[in-house]
């Protein structure tokens, strides 16, 4: 007898072990296995965008938290002592018992939510009694797993709400157009009885017996007292939803890049993208994109892309990837352009600039050279094929001048300038400077809208930093948002790794010249523009009409954009002021611009003397001003444009003499703004005030070139040491080389000379068009009183 009892004994403690085993490891680790649709929501927590998960369901990745409304409703629906009970109601289950046995057929299960937690993790199997009693054992260690909220949580998110929605927060959007958390007491409560009856929600069908369902419901929470009688009568009131409602689809490009990014990061985080994207900004950006991309489309220009950036947190406002449209798959509009790289065009001249002044070789107000040039067989040319002669640097950063940015880029450095381009966080600069030499800085480079957008709030973020605040790291952009950080996230919040080299004062001076962008041509067509605040902004044109950029910025915001065709197709006339500007500035309009601008920063700058004419530093021979310029800065370069002249007064002409020909008692001395003579060629046509050098007398000139130091002749080309390539014509002979060549006087004789071989002579245009031979050759040039100049040059064989 005691052996029996103790047998007995021995097999109830095994069996509790195999039952307590069983009840510890009954529940998987991940209690879903099923696939999420993503989405994409901005700062404020509202839908943008979702994509269908793979399994064809509109399935959103878990609530967080069930809003007030629906939790009340769905406890007082499904399962009213759902806070009292630990996962299995005894009552519910005796009074399920009692009716179906008196019914003599199953009318009740007496499921709490626990168990269709349990229910739906297992994708819903048969219902028999074997299975119902799993159902509650799992429910009870669910119960020790998880508390009450959360297990609310699991099943707002997993339940069937009709059709291939699933879960709340996907049901809201789907049959109401807005998010859970913003539903009426009458809208929570058919959500909360459809799980019951997925089938009842139809457009034509079952929609009475769902708002007689749902009308109990809100009965049962009035007599709760949940609700008063006027939040009931107002409740009952409300019509049922016609049909579904379509899901936004404010960031379809977005959402495709963060899904891509999620994928390769190979995790199992539901795909649920918190972004910084302000919602009615990014709307805002959408109808703009859409209005500008059905007109570019009647002229053959498919794509476009825009993005906004707060200069203050580097968050991403708004980002529209391609041209919003119905049909993405017609002319690549499913691309994310943001993201891919494109020819810059003239959107790297102002880190030129800034670079440029930060190392001292240039200040807004210098003269830079702009005539016809050539190097090693480039030939740069404005974009409207003319010739300033000399241009201060900020009006050919304003004005796009191409040959003034060269001849820059010449001066500072391709490999430098190249260097400083990757600091600042241009990724697909994969070439030597050889390779890319100058025309980098024409479009010979590629990089994003993102990379090129972030630069342009580098600049503007540099500008307003302040002697206390870090300015020497470069800042990235973001489009997620951090839950860990408060909203007003601070500026080392995005700070990379790489070092700024530009000072504030740089990029404040950068930024003023950035102030009234024109491109030659189109002067002062952007004063169309309806915007009444300052903007700094720079154009883009890309080789061929197939890039047109439009990059601006404000302390508050910088604004993007690209326009062309995703097949690199080019087009005449899409160029950055025609095409990319206007949406630009449209998107200025609607934001909120405070109308303020970068101050001054004096902490970092000081004061020298510059000459007014040429902005160079001042010297005995010129007029000068005092001018602010970066404290850091090296400036040292002194005016090469003054001379000292001395002359005479004969009537009402000036003459200039010297002491071989002329008394020093009589001569008057003058100092005088004196520019190469191929610049001044081109320079008196645009500024009337030039005064060129007075003509010598005439019994002075012939011992002139043996006292003064001067050659008043300039051959524009071939210049020396150049090489040439002389292309076949359509009958197979060589072209003839065109040379050309300016004198400082207008009315001069000049006498062409071809390896010792007369050529002819030329008056006022100076040109002469010559075949000459493969080999090295010289040209020789002499005027009426002996100044000559010669200078070598190659002809390359095509052989």
């Amino acid at each position: 007898m005691l052996k029996r009892v103790k047998w007995r004994y021995r097999l109830m403690l095994v069996t509790l072990l195999v039952l307590g085993a069983w009840f510890y490891q009954c529940l998987p680790e991940q209690l879903f296995n099923a696939p999420y649709s993503s989405i994409v929501l901005s700062r404020e927590g509202k839908l943008m965008g979702a994509h269908i998960a793979k399994d064809e369901q509109w399935r959103f990745p878990p609530v967080e938290q069930v809003p007030d409304k629906f939790a009340a409703s769905i406890i007082a629906f499904e399962d009213k002592r759902f806070e009292q009970h630990i996962g299995v109601d005894p009552m519910a289950v005796a009074r399920a018992t009692y009716l179906n046995i008196t019914q003599g057929r199953v009318v009740s299960g007496a499921s709490t939510l626990s168990m269709q937690v349990i229910r739906l993790s297992q994708q819903n199997p048969p219902r028999t009694l074997w299975n119902k009693l799993f159902e509650a054992g799992r429910a009870l260690r669910l119960e020790t797993r998880f508390s009450k909220r959360e297990i609310l949580n699991l099943y707002a998110s997993h339940a069937p709400f009709g059709g291939n929605v699933v879960g709340l927060e996907a049901a809201a959007w789907r049959y109401f157009g807005r998010g859970a958390d913003k539903l009426s007491w009458a809208e929570s409560a058919m959500l909360a009885v459809l799980p019951n009856s997925p089938g009842l929600i139809h457009v034509s069908r079952s929609r009475a017996r769902l708002k007689a369902k749902r009308d109990r419901l809100l009965l049962t929470l009035k007599q709760q007292q949940t609700l008063s009688e006027l939040d009931y009568s107002l409740a009952v009131a409300e019509s049922l939803p016609l049909k579904p409602e379509p899901l936004p689809r404010l960031t379809p490009h977005l959402l495709d890049t963060l899904n891509a990014q999620h994928q390769q990061q190979a995790t199992n985080t539901p795909p649920r993208f918190e972004t910084t994207l302000n919602r009615s900004l990014q709307r805002s950006a959408m109808q703009i994109a859409k209005h500008h991309g059905d007109t570019l489309a009647l002229r053959g220009v498919n794509n476009l892309a825009m993005m906004v950036i707060d200069n203050k947190t580097f968050e991403v406002l708004a980002y529209v990837g391609n041209t919003p449209t119905e049909r993405a798959n017609k002319h690549g509009q499913a691309i994310d352009l943001v993201q891919r790289p494109r020819s810059t065009g003239s959107t790297l001249k102002p880190f030129l600039f800034a670079s440029m002044i930060q190392s001292g070789e240039i200040l807004p107000e210098t003269l830079v050279s702009d005539t016809p040039v050539r190097y090693s067989g480039y030939r740069p040319k404005n974009f409207n094929r003319d010739f300033h002669g000399a241009v201060v640097a900020r009006a050919a950063l304003a004005s796009s001048l191409n040959i003034p940015a060269v001849n820059m880029l010449s001066y500072h450095g391709v490999e430098r300038f190249l260097d400083t381009l990757k600091q600042m966080g241009l990724k697909h600069l994969h070439r030597n400077a050889r390779d890319y030499g100058l025309p980098l800085i024409l479009g010979g480079a590629e990089a994003s809208l993102w990379e090129l957008t972030g630069l342009f709030a580098n600049l503007s973020s540099i500008a307003q930093q302040n002697a206390t605040e870090d300015w020497r790291f470069y800042r990235d952009a973001t489009w997620l948002k951090d839950p860990d950080k408060p909203s007003d996230i601070s500026t080392k919040s995005t700070r990379s790794n790489r070092i700024n080299n530009i000072s504030p004062a740089s990029a404040w001076m950068t930024l003023q010249s950035l102030l009234e962008v024109s491109r030659p041509g189109n002067a002062g067509y952007w004063k169309r523009f309806n915007s009444t605040h300052k903007v700094a902004w720079k154009t883009g044109t890309s080789f061929g009409f197939r890039d047109a950029w439009a990059i601006g910025t404000t302390p508050q915001y910088t604004v993007g954009v690209w326009v062309g065709n995703a097949s690199g197709e080019g087009h005449p006339g899409v160029t950055g002021v025609q095409v990319a500007a206007p949406m630009m500035f449209d998107m200025f309009n609607r934001l909120s611009v405070d109308g303020s601008w970068f101050e001054k920063p004096i902490w970092q700058m000081k004061t020298v003397k510059l000459c007014k004419d040429d902005g160079f530093l001042e010297n005995d021979l010129c007029d000068g001003v005092d001018y602010q310029i970066p404290s850091g800065s090296h400036f040292e370069r002194t005016s090469p444009n003054h001379q000292r002249i001395h002359v005479v007064e004969e009537g009402d002409k000036l003459w200039r003499v010297h002491s071989g020909c002329e008394s020093v008692a009589k001569m008057q001395r003058r100092n005088w703004f004196v520019l190469p003579p191929d610049q001044a060629f081109y320079y008196r046509q645009f500024n009337a005030n030039y005064q060129p050098l007075p003509e010598w007398r005439a019994d002075c000139q012939l011992s002139a070139q043996s006292m003064v130091n001067e050659n008043p002749i300039s051959l524009i080309y071939p210049r020396s040491n150049t090489q040439v390539y002389i292309p076949k014509d359509l009958a197979n002979e060589r072209s003839k080389v065109v040379f050309k060549a300016v004198h400082r006087n207008p009315n001069a004789q000049l006498f062409w000379h071809l390896d010792n071989t007369f050529l002819g002579t030329t008056q006022d245009f100076h040109q002469q068009a010559v075949w000459v031979n493969a080999g090295m050759h010289t040209v020789t040039l002499v005027d009426e009183n002996g100044q000559e100049v010669s200078q070598r040059f190659e002809v390359l064989s095509d052989e």
